[in-house]
């Protein structure tokens, strides 16, 4: 017959275990531990098509987001006012563009910058801004959502949060996505991973 001490042990035992089975199997094997990266998983398991909004370049010219489809797209989300994330964006991107084969680029492969900030970004605003990273303006546009409401589909659909600041400015989320040729959403990745991330795109391509 088994001690009060032994019977206690194994019953805190099983209830650790299934504890952690519980947790476990709650947070996708311990890989969804925080709603970010719940949200990564997601899209990597099942990728999710992004609204086809109009837009507007650093050149005034009009397109839709789908024009894209047949071709991987780069895409993040700046404001040019910003001083901080959104200059070191313009050097992360410059940087993924230049790891890309220069055979692929325009042909299979180019980049977007969006901006959320429409008010302000106009497209004298946008030009400079891709200037200083070498956005050409065909390989890789800077662009603007006119439209508020087309605007809000967008940046849920990619999760970007965008919360106004005391200075006139955005406190905001950034990452890196990535959008297959079938226009669909379906890698995000952390800023300091434009390695990694390039290395992904060459090998879709």
């Amino acid at each position: 017959m088994r001690s009060p001490v032994k019977r206690g042990v194994i019953v805190t035992s099983l209830v650790v275990l299934l504890g952690t089975g519980v947790f476990w199997w709650g947070t996708d094997g311990f890989t969804a531990l925080t709603a970010e990266t719940a949200r990564r998983v997601e899209i990597l398991r099942s990728p999710r098509p992004v609204p086809n909004v109009t837009l507007e370049d650093q050149d005034g010219n009009i397109f839709k987001l789908q024009d894209y489809q047949g071709k991987l797209l780069a895409v993040d989300f700046i404001f040019t006012r910003c001083t901080t994330l959104c200059r070191s964006m313009g050097m992360i991107f410059k940087q993924i563009r230049d790891l890309i084969p220069e055979k692929s680029l325009g042909r299979d492969f180019m980049l977007i910058s969006i901006s959320f900030d429409p008010d302000h970004d106009d497209p004298a605003s946008l030009k400079k801004y891709g200037q200083a990273y070498g956005a050409d303006g065909e390989i890789w546009r800077i662009a603007r959502v006119p439209d508020k409401a087309e605007l809000k589909a967008l940046l849920e659909a990619f999760g970007i949060i965008v919360i106004p600041d005391e200075f006139g400015g955005f406190e905001h989320n950034t990452a890196l996505h990535l959008v297959g040729r079938d226009g669909k959403l379906r890698l995000i990745s952390d800023i300091d991973k434009a390695v990694p991330f390039a290395e992904e795109v060459v090998a879709l391509l």
